[in-house]
C-alpha cells in the first residue's frame, strides 16, 4: 500500500448534545458564512435565540472573513443541534487558536453536555412516572 499522505484544506471537529451530533469543517478559504446541512444557518435555525447560540463562540473570538464553517448535524431537536455545533465551532476554534482556550472555557462552551434522556422502567409509565395509585 501507497504511503500517501492526505492534505486537507480544512480542520474538523465534532459536537454533540443529547442525541445530536454535529461534524463541523473550518474551510480556510471562504466568506465567511455558515453552512447547516447544505443551507444557510439563518435558514436552517429559526428562531434568533438558536442562531445566536450557533454563533456565540465565534463572536467571542474573532469574527468569519476570510474563512468559512461546513456543517453536518442530524439527531435531536434544534435546541440540541444548535448546542451542539456550538461545541463543534468552539473546538474548531482551539484547533486554529489555541489562545483563545482560556475565553471559551471561561464562557462554557467547551463543556459537553451529558444530560440524556433516561430511560424507560418496567412498571411505569414514563421513565419515573408511575400508575396513579387507588386505595380500592
Amino acid at each position: 500500500m501507497p504511503d500517501t499522505k492526505l492534505k486537507r484544506t480544512y480542520l474538523f471537529a465534532v459536537g454533540r448534545r443529547k442525541n445530536a451530533v454535529a461534524t463541523v469543517r473550518y474551510l480556510k478559504k471562504g466568506n465567511g458564512e455558515i453552512i447547516v446541512n447544505g443551507q444557510e444557518y439563518t435558514k436552517y435555525f429559526p428562531t434568533v435565540a438558536l442562531r445566536t447560540v450557533v454563533e456565540s463562540p465565534i463572536k467571542l473570538t474573532r469574527p468569519l472573513t476570510d474563512a468559512s464553517i461546513s456543517a453536518k448535524v442530524q439527531g435531536g431537536g434544534k435546541a440540541a443541534q444548535a448546542d451542539s455545533l456550538r461545541l463543534g465551532i468552539a473546538r474548531l476554534l482551539i484547533q486554529f487558536d489555541p489562545d483563545s482556550k482560556s475565553l471559551l472555557k471561561k464562557a462554557g462552551y467547551l463543556t459537553r453536555d451529558p444530560r440524556k434522556k433516561e430511560r424507560k422502567k418496567p412498571g411505569l409509565k414514563r421513565a419515573r412516572r408511575a400508575p396513579q395509585w387507588s386505595k380500592r
